[in-house]
Parts: structure tokens; C-alpha cells; sequence
């Protein structure tokens, strides 16, 4: 389990994925080397990394949901494919192995040609039934996570290190290739230095930390923290599948992104209209939740859930 420096070391990298330690170290109370050997512990033992990653809209993107069932014996081989394709994040086996779920981002302007997760799955072999869903709006997710609701830094702490917010561009942003250089390197290691930078596009290291301010400032870079729930004692997750009233449908996307147990909530397309991915410590816990909180959501009509087995593949951005 994390002691409360290391908790509060990712809530704070949630926040500003490119924090300084020295300015964390005097937050937490403890020196930048006690903060640099923690995370870099967390980052070799527990797979823990902070990556930068580019806002779907920003680039022209559609964020999908998709949901494939399959024969049992294809689930674990299929779900390593799918976790193998750049356009897909969040793979996860589910339903007591009956099917597989994740997110895929693809080019909104030709959304089925161009993905190949959402052309080639209908025909792929032991495939039995694919479903995909357009993700409509956010409710909760990107920058945010449970990290930056459930640590120990108190509300003028997290005030304190969240960065100038950016607003998403009004049409899609074109990147250069050496955007998508600098892009790529973000997206491996959202903390690499500025010499790193500058070598992988040329740049100087000045001009690496304005086109880096550029991005952030213009809505299109973000930085996540991909960390695994069961490291946070969180070992009861699971997909929620929510039928809403229309009229009803802002209200409950808005009361689940308050929930501690959400880390993305969405508005979809299909036969149920709002989508969360929850992480409770505990089955009980999981019951407790669905039987509360969720129970009570404005609207609601009903709730499918797909608890998560295996978690194949986490956050993984798409560049470009």
C-alpha cells in the first residue's frame, strides 16, 4: 500500500504532470530526493508513469466505447491484439471473460475506413457480436482521475499546483512532424527533460519549453498519470452501462463525476446513453455503491454492469 507521500506525489502529478520535485518536495514536507527516489521507485516496480497525451477534439479525434464478445478461448488473445493497436486505451477483459471492452480514438471525419479496431473486429474470426459508442460528451476523465479526488492534499494545495487551464480549440489543430516528434517522446515519458526535447526535434531547448506552453495553453496537450487501481487497494472495478431519461441526462453525468469511485463518465450513443468506469476497494464495497449512489442518480432507468477482470492495456495516447 502508498504512504501518504507517495499518494500525495500522484495526486500532484495528476494535477501538473511536469511539477518540479523540488517545489513537490516542499509541498509534501519531505527534499526532491526523497520525492525523485519515490517516484522513481513507483515507476520501476509498480509501472506507474506520467505521459503526455493529445485531446482527442483538439486533433480532429472521436473517442469511441467499444464492446466486443467473443468465443472463451479467443478473449485473452484477442484482447493482446487489440492492446497492441495505437488507437485503442483501457483494454479490459470483463464479464467473467465473456467479452472485452475498451476505447479507441479514431478520425471523426472517417470514423469505420480508417479505425482498424472498428473495421476489421466484425470479421474477425470468434467474434460474436461487437458494439460501438460514440462518446457524446466528458463528464469526468483526461486531466482528472481519482487521484485528484481521493489524496491527502488539501483543496488550496491542489489549487495552488493546477496549471493555467487550456480551452480547446475552435476547428482541429494541424501538427507538424516535429509536433509529432516532440509529441511522441511526451507521450513515453510525459516528465522527459528539455534536452531531451530539443534532441528529438531539433529545437532549441528554449524553443522546446514555448512550443511545450503552446500546446498546453492551446487545449491540445494534456499529461495523465497511468497508474493501476489495485495499487491505490482498489480491487473491485467494472464497467456501468446507464439508461437516463434525456431530460435527466446532464444532471446524472454531473453527479457521477462528484462520485469518489468514478474515473470516467461519459455521455454515449446506443441503447444506454451514459457510460462510467468505477473502482471500489471491495465487491461489498461495489454493491454498496450501486446500491447508493448510483441507485439515486437523477432519472435513471437502468444500469448494466461489466465487472472488469483483467486490465490488458491502460492509457496509451494517440499522437497526430
Amino acid at each position: 500500500m502508498l504512504d501518504a507521500v507517495e499518494r500525495g506525489l500522484l495526486q500532484a502529478l495528476q494535477i501538473d504532470g511536469r511539477i518540479a520535485f523540488s517545489r513537490l518536495g516542499a509541498l509534501l514536507g519531505v527534499s526532491d530526493q526523497t520525492v525523485a527516489r519515490r517516484y522513481a521507485r513507483l515507476r520501476a516496480e509498480e509501472g506507474v508513469r506520467v505521459f503526455g497525451a493529445v485531446w482527442p477534439e483538439a486533433v480532429g479525434n472521436q473517442l469511441w466505447m467499444v464492446r466486443v464478445r467473443c468465443t472463451p478461448d479467443a478473449v485473452a488473445g484477442l484482447a493482446r491484439a487489440l492492446a497492441r493497436q495505437p488507437e485503442t486505451s483501457w483494454v479490459q477483459i470483463a464479464s467473467g471473460g465473456a467479452e472485452i471492452l475498451c476505447m479507441a480514438q479514431v478520425p471523426a471525419d472517417a470514423m469505420s475506413a480508417e479505425s482498424a479496431v472498428l473495421s476489421r473486429l466484425p470479421r474477425t474470426p470468434r467474434v460474436v457480436g461487437v458494439s460501438a459508442h460514440c462518446v457524446l460528451h466528458t463528464f469526468f476523465g483526461g486531466t482528472e482521475s481519482p487521484l485528484t479526488k481521493n489524496g491527502p492534499l488539501t483543496a488550496a494545495q491542489c489549487a495552488e499546483l493546477a496549471p493555467p487551464r487550456g480551452e480547446l480549440p475552435g476547428e482541429p489543430v494541424e501538427l507538424s512532424d516535429v509536433d509529432g516528434a516532440l509529441l511522441a517522446v511526451l507521450a513515453r515519458d510525459g516528465r522527459a527533460g528539455f534536452r531531451s526535447l530539443a534532441e528529438a526535434t531539433g529545437w532549441s531547448q528554449t524553443s522546446v519549453r514555448r512550443r511545450l506552453a503552446e500546446l498546453r495553453a492551446g487545449g491540445v496537450l494534456y499529461f495523465d498519470v497511468d497508474v493501476r487501481p489495485a495499487l491505490l487497494g482498489l480491487r473491485a472495478t467494472a464497467g456501468l452501462w446507464l439508461t437516463v431519461a434525456p431530460g435527466e441526462l446532464t444532471a446524472a453525468g454531473e453527479a457521477l463525476a462528484r462520485h469518489s469511485e468514478v474515473s470516467f463518465a461519459a455521455a454515449t450513443t446506443g441503447v444506454s446513453n451514459l457510460y462510467a468506469s468505477v473502482q471500489c476497494r471491495d465487491s461489498a464495497a461495489l454493491y454498496r455503491y450501486l446500491t447508493g449512489s448510483v441507485a439515486g442518480l437523477p432519472g435513471l432507468v437502468s444500469v448494466e454492469t461489466a465487472p472488469s477482470m483483467e486490465l490488458v492495456k491502460l492509457a496509451t495516447p494517440v499522437v497526430g
